[in-house]
């Protein structure tokens, strides 16, 4: 397991400054927990991710979801915001994940994991009893001279962490075919 410090202190002054723009999004678990190991846990991500284009106007471009953490380049439709879509998706994700933990027979470190999240909820006045995902967002705005790097970044990164030798070959990111999430032009 790899453990990484959380996102800067004071990470609450990332926000989606320009409501039109084109934005790299990463968030991660608690203490960079590896809780997406399992594909029934990952596939919650998915399958909240497939909502929300439909049903909230999520635009992505491009995503991966990695063991700790996930990357989106997306920005939204006209009337929804995107730091909503995402407090919605973060809130949702984080609860069926805990479900599914709690309730995984198989989960070798589920009592380790569920006391990991349960004492990062306890540390944090907004939630009730657990938190699965870190408070931030990490949105940068992404210029179109950056736009090739970013999705560079995004679907290499599976290659580059080891997962797999080639990023078309990781099922759970844009970089697969046939995808699994529906993609916007760019």
């Amino acid at each position: 397991m790899i453990v990484r410090e959380e996102y800067p202190p004071g990470s609450r002054k990332y926000k989606f400054h320009d409501p039109d723009g084109l934005f790299f999004i990463s968030f991660a678990t608690v203490g960079w927990i590896d809780v997406l190991t399992r594909p029934s846990y990952t596939d919650i991500v998915v399958e909240s991710s497939r909502h929300f284009q439909v049903k909230k106007g999520l635009l992505l471009f491009e995503w991966t979801i990695m063991t700790n953490h996930v990357h989106l380049l997306a920005s939204d439709t006209e009337g929804c915001s995107l730091s909503d879509i995402l407090r919605d998706q973060k809130k949702f994700t984080s609860g069926k994940i805990h479900t599914a933990i709690r309730e995984d027979l198989g989960e070798c470190p589920k009592e380790w994991m569920l006391a990991m999240l349960r004492e990062a909820g306890e540390a944090n006045k907004h939630n009730a009893s657990f938190q699965l995902w870190q408070q931030n967002n990490q949105p940068m705005l992404v210029s179109t001279g950056e736009v090739e790097r970013v999705v560079d970044y995004i679907r290499m990164e599976p290659a580059v962490e080891g997962i797999v030798d080639e990023p078309d070959a990781y099922c759970y990111s844009s970089a697969h075919e046939p995808g699994i999430l529906k993609l916007e032009e760019l």
